[in-house]
């Protein structure tokens, strides 16, 4: 008689040109109750992928063959598959260069595997929950953001927003669960070049958490990212 084996939390790929690395990680992610395959060489990253259909993938950035940004780019094109991406730069620009190419989340090296093993559960539980979430109808939404108008409401009641303020929940509300760096923020707010710091988005969000709660909603919407900047949670 055949057993039948037991339920996973999901599938990683560890994509990780370090065995011993590797294999750490791997040790922790079947003690949390992950199943998972891994390959070091980036070359052998797509290929994989397709092979196991994996639920995440935990990419390194520096690989032999092909890098992390190349990688995470072609993933981007072929579907909505969790990344995080793991770096041993620590420069604030690397640290944001796997939030660039659309990656999920990132670690920087040295790190602890559980706080890995966590990031792996945070990412699948939140892009599981937006999968799962039926497409809400504008009478439905929470939040609705009308491109081009400057109008924004939440569950039907206005809100009264300067330009820069539209503009900015415009951004974060397009890409909800993305995290932007201040200065991805105010590059996209800003087109005529004005002197301006990376706080000037912290008033700006520190007003529009206001009067989304105001409003009906609420400040948790959009989420502070510790070293990087901010994203919107609906």
């Amino acid at each position: 008689m055949s057993m039948s084996l037991p339920p996973t939390l999901g599938h990683v790929l560890v994509v990780e040109d370090e065995p011993r690395l590797a294999a750490v990680l791997g040790d922790y992610l079947a003690a949390a109750g992950y199943t998972h395959h891994w390959v070091a060489d980036g070359n052998a990253a797509l290929p994989a992928f397709h092979a196991q259909r994996p639920d995440l993938v935990l990419l390194d950035l520096m690989l032999p063959g092909r890098d992390g940004v190349e990688i995470c780019r072609d993933l981007r094109r072929l579907g909505a598959v969790p990344v995080i991406m793991v770096t041993a730069r620590v420069e604030e620009v690397d640290r944001l260069l796997g939030l660039e190419i659309g990656a999920d989340d990132y670690v920087c090296k040295p790190f602890s595997p559980r706080e890995v093993v966590a990031r792996v559960g945070a990412v699948l539980r939140r892009h599981r929950a937006a999968s799962a979430r039926p497409a809400a109808t504008p009478a439905q939404a929470p939040l609705l953001v009308v491109d081009g108008t400057g109008r924004a409401s939440v569950r039907g009641r206005e809100l009264d927003l300067t330009p820069v303020e539209f503009r900015l929940l415009a951004v974060l509300h397009g890409a909800l669960g993305r995290a932007f760096s201040r200065d991805q923020l105010l590059g996209r707010i800003y087109d005529d070049r004005r002197v301006v710091t990376d706080r000037t988005i912290d008033s700006h969000i520190k007003n529009l958490r206001r009067k989304l709660a105001e409003a009906g909603g609420s400040e948790d919407w959009i989420k502070s990212i510790y070293s990087v900047g901010y994203r919107m949670e609906l």
